[in-house]
C-alpha cells in the first residue's frame, strides 16, 4: 500500500477502490509460471494456521488467476488450526510428499528461508513468495513473484491481492483469513500489529459472517491452548523455526497458551526433550518460549549453559530454575530474534 493510495482513500469505507484496477496490474503473478503443471504452495515446517490457512487461501488465489496450484502443509496441523478448518469445513492440506520431482514450481508461503522450507528447495523452481518475514537465504535462477511487507500476517497481504485483482472472497477463505490474523497477532496483542491487519480485518466481517470476533478469538486460543494427549517433543515442535546465528544453527520454539501453568507443570519433560532436540540436530542453541496470550507473558526454558549466557546477555534478564522471565516479549520474530540477532552481531 503506497503513499499515494493512503492519501487518496484514507477510510476503510473506501477500502476496496483503492484495488478496483484491471487485472493487468498484478500480471506479474502470471507471467512467472511458464507452463500449466501445477504448482505446489507451502508455508513452512511445523506449520502454524497463518502457514497452512495461507497454503489454502494462496492456492485459491492463483486458481482464480486460471494458474493451477495446490496447497500442501510440512508438518501436522496444531489444535488451533485443527478447530479452524473443522469450523469452517475445510479439509486439511495434504502432507507434501518426499518424491517431488526436481524443477517443480513452488510458492512459498509465510516464510522465504530455506531451513524452514521442505527439503532440496535448492532443486526445486521458486516462482512465488508472499511473506511478512525479513529476507531469508533463499536465491532463484529466474526472476520470481515477491510480496513481502512488514504487516503482521500474511493473510493481510492476501486480502490485498484478493481486491487489487478484483477478485472474489467467499466466506470459507474470509473465514480463513481472519482466523490466521487473529492468530498471528494474538487478537491484535502482539506488537507485530499493524493499521492493515485491523482494516483488512474489519473488511473480511461481513464476508466471513463472524458474529462476534472477540469469542472466535477465544475459542481458537482455547483450542490452541489444549495440549492434553500431546508429548513433549510434539509440544516443543508446535511453532518451531530454526535459525542461523553467525554460521551456527538455533532453534527457536514458542508455545502460545491461555494456561501456561499447564504448560509450566510439563518443564522438566520439556527441558528433556530440548537437549535431546539439540543431539539430533547439532544445533548449537535451543530456546522453547511460552507465551502467555491473554497476561501477554513470555516465560522462556533455558537447558544449559550456552543458552542461559547469551539470553543473560541478549535480554539483560536473570534466570532461575532454568527459566527466564522475558516479560511482554511475545513476538519472536519482532522480540525475540531481532535481541539475539544483535548479541550474535556483537560476538562476531
Amino acid at each position: 500500500m503506497n503513499t499515494i493510495t493512503k492519501r487518496l482513500f484514507p477510510s476503510i469505507s473506501k477500502f476496496l477502490l483503492k484495488y478496483h484496477v484491471n487485472n493487468r496490474t498484478f500480471s506479474s503473478v502470471k507471467n512467472v509460471s511458464n507452463n500449466n503443471k501445477e504448482i505446489i504452495v507451502l508455508g513452512h515446517r511445523n506449520p502454524d494456521t497463518d502457514a497452512i490457512t495461507a497454503a489454502i487461501v494462496y492456492s485459491d488465489f492463483l486458481r482464480q488467476m486460471n494458474i493451477n496450484a495446490k496447497a500442501y502443509r510440512l508438518g501436522d496441523l496444531n489444535n488451533e488450526t485443527k478447530f479452524i478448518l473443522k469450523t469452517i469445513d475445510i479439509k486439511e492440506p495434504e502432507m507434501l510428499p518426499d518424491n517431488i520431482p526436481n524443477g517443480t514450481e513452488i510458492a512459498l508461503v509465510d516464510h522465504n528461508e530455506s531451513q524452514q522450507s521442505m527439503k532440496n528447495l535448492n532443486k526445486m523452481r521458486v516462482t512465488h513468495v508472499i511473506d511478512h518475514h525479513k529476507l531469508g537465504d533463499l536465491t532463484t535462477s529466474d526472476p520470481i513473484y515477491i510480496r513481502i511487507e512488514p504487516v503482521g500476517c500474511t493473510a493481510t497481504i492476501l486480502t490485498k491481492l484478493y481486491c487489487e485483482n478484483n477478485l472474489n472472497i467467499d466466506q470459507k477463505m474470509a473465514f480463513l483469513l481472519i482466523s490466521a490474523i487473529l492468530s498471528d497477532t494474538l487478537h491484535f496483542r502482539s506488537p507485530t500489529t499493524t493499521n492493515d491487519d485491523r482494516k483488512i480485518l474489519e473488511y473480511l466481517i461481513p464476508l466471513a459472517k463472524i458474529d462476534d470476533i472477540t469469542s472466535h478469538a477465544k475459542q481458537m486460543f482455547e483450542a490452541k491452548s489444549d495440549l492434553q494427549g500431546f508429548s513433549s517433543q510434539q509440544i516443543l515442535l508446535l511453532d518451531y523455526k530454526t535459525y542461523s546465528f553467525n554460521n551456527e544453527t538455533w532453534g527457536i520454539g514458542t508455545g502460545e497458551t491461555c494456561n501456561i501453568k499447564k504448560m509450566l507443570e510439563r518443564k522438566d519433560e520439556l527441558l528433556k526433550e530440548m537437549h535431546e532436540e539439540k543431539k539430533r540436530n547439532n544445533l548449537k542453541g535451543i530456546l522453547f518460549s511460552m507465551i502467555d496470550i491473554i497476561k501477554e507473558k513470555n516465560l522462556t526454558l533455558i537447558p544449559d549453559d550456552i543458552e542461559e549466557k547469551v539470553v543473560r546477555q541478549a535480554f539483560k534478564v536473570d534466570i532461575k530454575h532454568h527459566i527466564a522471565d522475558l516479560g511482554s516479549r511475545v513476538s519472536r520474530k519482532k522480540q525475540i530474534i531481532p535481541a539475539l540477532e544483535e548479541y550474535f552481531h556483537r560476538q562476531s
